[in-house]
């Protein structure tokens, strides 16, 4: 009977929702590192291929693109301009080089190649205020994010060029106003160069982006808060993200609880908010939390692959089909809602006992469910890292160490006989140089079968999928 009644308010929802549905995201995401006349950038490829999926899950319709020429990069340009029109979010994200000149800034394609003011501003670079004036101005609410400060070898080929003896060449970035309605973010302060991170994985400002503008129920501005924390802490304080604000609303990509609770608190403040799929499936996700029959908890999985308790409903099922035991016992009606509470620090890590066959158990099971590291049996910088990343998707304190309930979490997310077996030893040799790595977010899959494949099927039948 309970569920049945979730049904009738997923039909309310859809209902009342008509209007939410009509809204129009449009996001142009691009990373830039195969630079053919400077050493290239590892990363930005990466970041947006990363930050292009993320966006996608929230209702972005995404113009991508990864190193792009001039010319390439104008059409993807003029593509993203004609989308956002009448956008209700329009959303500008670039990784890789840029440069400030004479007070205004550029990025650079890869086939870039500065030797004068005149290659800057005469097509060899696109200018940062001219494009956002032109793809994005129609726009309700703009969000600008630029992980460009990196340290720019063209910088110092200008700067030597004694022709332009006037020209001011900064290291990073300079400052940007923003308009109305428009949030922009640096990956670091005016004239600062930021951190690109180890090869293969995303930069520090990216990964922290990743982490939390997308998070469940949160502000823009508060998970931009929480964005210049986590960078901080990552780089030992060398790099602080800075930008600036005039949003004149409450703008959310996730939605939950949190977008309707502030929406009652302050209902003449406009909102930007995601389709109402994301209130159906919080009271989908309500009417079954507690349900003792798997089905249930798979038809969940089958609607919300990529639901926002999708762990929680894997740990779950789990906790039903394996029986109470010495591993599940905290699991037998989900995860103990301790877990989101409470503080894990070294001592907590030690007290579990971990040998080191256990810390490579540990490191399988987090490249299983999405945050790749090595598994070499040492809780290394890299390994507290992607702890870290794994406690901030879970909605865990976050520390980079482990505690008992977090154990038990991450053991209930994939079964030990899926987890990979192969091993990359303990040749100190792969170690890299720099402390910033891991893999990206996201975990797999669950592909529900037999009842629960069947209502999934029936409930998309009778409502509708999205």
């Amino acid at each position: 009977m309970r569920f049945w009644i979730a049904a009738l308010s997923v039909a309310a929802f859809l209902v009342s929702g008509n209007a939410a549905l009509a809204e129009k995201r449009v996001a142009f995401v691009v990373g830039n590192g195969a630079y053919r006349n400077v050493a290239p950038l590892p990363n930005p490829a990466v970041d947006a291929k990363s930050m292009a999926a993320l966006l996608r899950n929230v209702g972005f319709d995404v113009v991508e693109g990864t190193n792009l020429t001039r010319d390439k990069m104008t059409e993807k340009l003029l593509d993203f301009g004609k989308r956002a029109e009448g956008a209700d979010v329009a959303l500008f994200f670039y990784a890789g080089h840029g440069i400030a000149v004479n007070g205004t800034n550029y990025l650079l394609p890869v086939d870039a190649d500065l030797k004068s003011e005149m290659d800057v501003k005469l097509g060899a670079a696109i200018n940062v205020d001219l494009t956002l004036e032109q793809t994005m101005a129609d726009a309700k609410v703009k969000l600008v994010f630029l992980d460009a400060c990196r340290d720019n070898p063209f910088a110092a080929k200008l700067r030597s060029v004694k022709a332009t003896r006037s020209l001011s060449v900064e290291s990073g970035l300079v400052d940007m106003k923003s308009g109305e309605g428009t949030l922009i973010a640096f990956a670091t302060g005016p004239g600062q160069t930021a951190l690109d991170g180890e090869a293969g994985t995303n930069s520090p400002f990216t990964r922290a982006l990743l982490a939390n503008i997308a998070a469940p129920g949160v502000e823009i501005q508060q998970a931009m808060t929480r964005v210049r924390a986590q960078v901080n802490e990552e780089t030992n304080k060398n790099q602080l993200p800075w930008g600036h604000t005039d949003l004149i609303g409450s703008v959310y990509l996730n939605p939950v609880a949190g977008a309707a609770e502030q929406k009652a608190e302050a209902p003449n403040t406009p909102a930007v908010t995601a389709s109402p799929a994301s209130e159906v499936e919080l009271e989908f996700w309500r009417s079954i939390k507690d349900s003792n029959k798997p089905e249930e908890l798979n038809a969940y999985l089958t609607n919300y692959p990529n639901g926002t308790f999708k762990s929680l409903a894997l740990a779950r099922i789990a906790s039903l089909q394996d029986g109470p035991s010495t591993q599940t016992r905290n699991l037998t009606t989900g995860i103990d809602p301790a877990t989101f509470t409470q503080d894990a620090d070294q001592t907590s890590e030690d007290q579990i006992g971990l040998d080191k066959g256990q810390r490579r158990d540990v490191q399988r099971r987090l490249t299983a469910v999405g945050f790749d590291t090595r598994v070499n049996g040492k809780f290394d910088e890299q390994t507290r890292a992607v702890i870290t990343r794994w406690q901030a998707a879970r909605g865990y304190p976050k520390s980079g160490f482990l505690n008992a309930l977090q154990f038990k979490a991450l053991q209930s997310e994939i079964a030990a006989t899926k987890v990979a077996s192969t091993d990359d030893g303990d040749d100190e040799s792969t170690r890299h140089s720099r402390h910033y790595g891991g893999g990206g977010g996201g975990g797999r899959h669950y592909r529900g079968g037999g009842p629960g494949a069947f209502f999934g099927g029936m409930m998309g039948g009778l409502f509708g999928r999205r």
